[in-house]
């Protein structure tokens, strides 16, 4: 276990933002988790503390959510998600996590513009802009985008979000699939993170020690998420899309010059 004080003063920080936003409270915080983390440990250590981690925040969150979701998002998206963590998995030791910080940071960034661009055609127009339909093919393809890069460096809220914010579901409902989603892709990623032996008796009790954050984190986000209003929700999940792209580029760039 570790007993280093200078992990635990960024480590509990680092897991009641990633709490907050398993709850439902933006995906932006989540990013932070393993980041503040690496400030005291290698990364990929701090990522296979985490993920004990998240699955309990996952147990939390699907008892919070119980009763909202869309099984259509789930039936089209999970299945592209198991091949994209397939795929994380056969291509480990040749993708880096900078090149797929980079890559899905551009991706959401120019998500975010699309956005904005059509909310100011809209507001011209004086119409809110029309709620997409369920597109399988589209869903399928960022599932498995969000399970690669879930798989390779816990970054899969950004495809995920690509294409379901623009269903415009129900808070509640959107939220509440989210979770559901991420919680089956957690427990998928637990069987190749120990075939790669990120799982040891030191990280694990590191893990244990750190849980009981998870939970009061987590209810809180669902907490306040369960008492917005679509129309300060939605504007407020597409900020955390744009600092989720800042945050993934910044990182990208920053490790890809420092080699």
């Amino acid at each position: 276990m570790m007993t280093d004080p200078i992990f635990y003063a960024v480590a509990i920080p680092a897991v009641f933002l990633v709490g907050l936003s398993k709850g439902g409270f933006g995906g932006a915080m989540a990013l932070l988790g393993v980041p503040l983390m690496a400030l005291a440990i290698p990364p990929v250590q701090a990522a296979a503390i985490l993920l004990p981690i998240l699955i309990v925040m996952d147990a939390v969150t699907l008892w919070s959510w119980r009763r909202h979701w869309d099984p259509a998002t789930l039936l089209i998206m999970v299945p592209g998600a198991v091949i994209g963590i397939t795929i994380g998995w056969a291509t480990a030791a040749w993708i880096t996590d900078p090149i797929i910080r980079l890559i899905v940071g551009c991706v959401a960034l120019w998500f975010f513009a699309r956005y904005v661009t059509l909310a100011l055609a809209a507001r011209r127009n004086a119409s809110p802009a029309p709620a997409d339909e369920h597109r399988p093919v589209r869903g399928g393809l960022w599932g498995a985008l969000a399970g690669f890069t879930s798989f390779v460096s816990h970054a899969g809220g950004p495809p995920y979000q690509i294409y379901t914010l623009p269903l415009r579901q129900d808070p509640k409902v959107y939220t509440g699939t989210s979770v559901r989603f991420f919680a089956i892709i957690n427990a998928i990623k637990l069987v190749p993170y120990f075939a790669l032996g990120q799982f040891d008796m030191a990280n694990l009790s590191t893990s244990l020690v750190l849980a009981p954050i998870a939970p009061v984190a987590t209810l809180a986000g669902a907490y306040i998420v369960k008492r917005m209003k679509p129309e300060i929700f939605y504007p407020f999940m597409y900020a955390m899309v744009f600092l989720t792209a800042l945050k993934l580029i910044w990182d990208g760039v920053v490790h890809l010059l420092a080699g």
